[in-house]
């Protein structure tokens, strides 16, 4: 691009417009750009060359909060893509993965900025996340699965956390459990491992998981300072192994370790069997998710739809130009009532 930019006397900037944001240049530099892009054998004109002539890129994105390793790991994502990857077959779609970190200059916002596609989807931000503003910015398509909960601009698919988080605390409750410890994933930009004072998760820029804790505050009648609460910025099963080892060495007499993803509740049952632990006699445990090893551990759990988000999702981005912006969907969730929820011991 800067050689183009140097034959044609213009910036850079300019010749990466013309070549993927067509409509911030005029069209005559558009020609141009393309034409000496052919000649030099620059590979992003021939894309960019499809997209002037259709009008379309065929293509969504998809854009993860997490890196992308750990995203592909994560069950919940997996049945997402898989559901939204049903509707871009059906429609001849393609779909391109955009992660949390970029290797490319500019990071995460160039290649959000430069990504040949139709429109975007965006999973679970936190609150304030610049990035959303530049998919915004884009002036394509957008739809946002959970987070953040309102966005001007683009359509919403997501649960209702905190009242399926109530739920399971009305259940432990009644249950008997007053001694409760949290497990969280990351909660705020800078990232944590270890103890969470209050103040971190209730003012957290991760709706998701601000919700979720709140919810169960309330359905257990509990103030935040009752509870003790441990977060792991890389939440899988080591990660919920550690931190249930952590949360029973801080406060022994807990009698319920409620895992705000099912990822950490399965290292946290591994933990404490591991541990001589007796569930639920002893412990009860409980996630968020319903992954499927879920049942498999008789995880009790909150079920979502995470396909349904992907299906739903890729349905408002095909219908987008025929209905009004803005349109939100609650998708419905579950509580799986299952054998690692027992009575108190004490």
């Amino acid at each position: 691009m800067a050689t183009i930019a140097a034959e044609l006397g213009v910036s850079t900037a300019s010749v990466s417009n013309a070549l993927n944001r067509p409509e911030r240049v005029s069209a005559g530099l558009r020609q141009r750009v393309l034409a000496v892009a052919t000649r030099l054998g620059y590979a992003g004109p021939a894309a960019a060359t499809r997209l002037l002539a259709s009008g379309r890129a065929d293509a969504i994105a998809v854009l993860f909060t997490a890196e992308l390793p750990t995203a592909l790991q994560d069950p919940a994502a997996m049945a997402f893509l898989g559901g939204i990857s049903v509707v871009c077959e059906s429609a001849g779609l393609s779909l391109v993965l955009i992660p949390d970190r970029s290797t490319q200059p500019g990071g995460r916002a160039a290649a959000v900025a430069e990504a040949i596609v139709d429109g975007f989807v965006v999973y679970s931000l936190r609150d304030g996340d610049p990035l959303l503003d530049v998919v915004l910015q884009r002036d394509v398509s957008t739809v946002v699965i959970d987070a953040p909960r309102t966005v001007s601009g683009a359509d919403w698919v997501g649960a209702d956390d905190r009242t399926a988080m109530r739920g399971l605390g009305d259940h432990l409750r009644k249950l008997g459990h007053r001694e409760v410890g949290i497990i969280a994933p990351q909660l705020n930009e800078t990232r944590l491992n270890g103890p969470v004072e209050p103040g971190r998760w209730s003012e957290s820029g991760y709706a998701l998981m601000r919700e979720r804790i709140e919810g169960l505050l309330a359905g257990l009648h509990l103030d935040a300072s009752a509870v003790v609460v441990e977060e792991r910025f890389q939440a899988d099963l080591a990660a919920g192994a550690d931190a249930l080892n952590a949360l029973l060495q801080r406060r022994p007499g807990v009698t319920a370790v409620c895992c705000l993803t099912d990822l950490l509740a399965l290292g946290a049952l591994a933990a404490a069997r591991q541990r001589g632990v007796v569930i639920p006699d002893q412990l009860t445990i409980t996630g968020y998710d319903d992954i499927p090893a879920a049942a498999h551990e008789g995880l009790t759990t909150i079920a979502q739809q995470h396909a349904a988000k992907g299906r739903v999702a890729g349905e408002m981005l095909l219908t987008a130009s025929t209905q009004a912006i803005d349109r939100r969907r609650l998708l419905p969730t579950q509580l799986q009532i299952r054998a690692s929820a027992g009575r108190a011991n004490r």
